[in-house]
Formats: structure tokens, C-alpha cells, sequence
């Protein structure tokens, strides 16, 4: 009987050694489940910014308007018979 003990406790010490020390530990299961999380959230970032720039070709392909508005803001384009006024604030 008291080796039947010795034998339990020894093989509880053994399992809870590998619980929390070993490979596939607690510690080590709540490090990947924070990592999974931080790359799922980073995921999801890059899935928004991916939606707006579907949005924005598609927006590009359907018409002039977008283009337009594009080279107005990026090229600072200005059609025949328009006036130009760039407003500047002081410091």
C-alpha cells in the first residue's frame, strides 16, 4: 500500500511538473492565446484597410468624378476657367 502511495505521488509530481514547466505549459498556452490575439487584431486592422481600398478602385473604375477629385487633391489640378486660391495661415 505505501508503495502504491509513493508510486501516485511521485506520477502526480511528475504531471504537475510538466503542467507548469514543461513543453505545452500553462504559461506557454497563455503566451500563444495572447499572441493569437494581437495577430487577430492586427488581422483585422489590414481587413478594414483592405475594405476601404477595394471601395476605392472600385470607386476609381465606375467613374470620372473620383479621378477627378484625386487630381484636384494629390496633383493640385485646376480646370479652364477656374481660379485657384490657396489660403495659408500664419504661424
Amino acid at each position: 500500500m505505501k508503495r502504491l502511495c509513493f508510486v501516485l505521488t511521485l506520477l502526480l509530481l511528475i504531471l504537475q511538473y510538466r503542467l507548469w514547466f514543461g513543453g505545452n505549459s500553462l504559461s506557454e498556452s497563455y503566451q500563444l492565446q495572447d499572441q493569437i490575439q494581437a495577430q487577430q487584431d492586427s488581422n483585422a486592422k489590414l481587413i478594414a484597410r483592405n475594405q476601404i481600398l477595394r471601395e476605392e478602385i472600385n470607386d476609381l473604375r465606375s467613374g470620372t468624378e473620383a479621378i477627378e477629385e484625386r487630381a484636384r487633391n494629390e496633383l493640385g489640378m485646376v480646370k479652364k476657367g477656374e481660379t485657384f486660391y490657396r489660403v495659408v495661415e500664419s504661424e
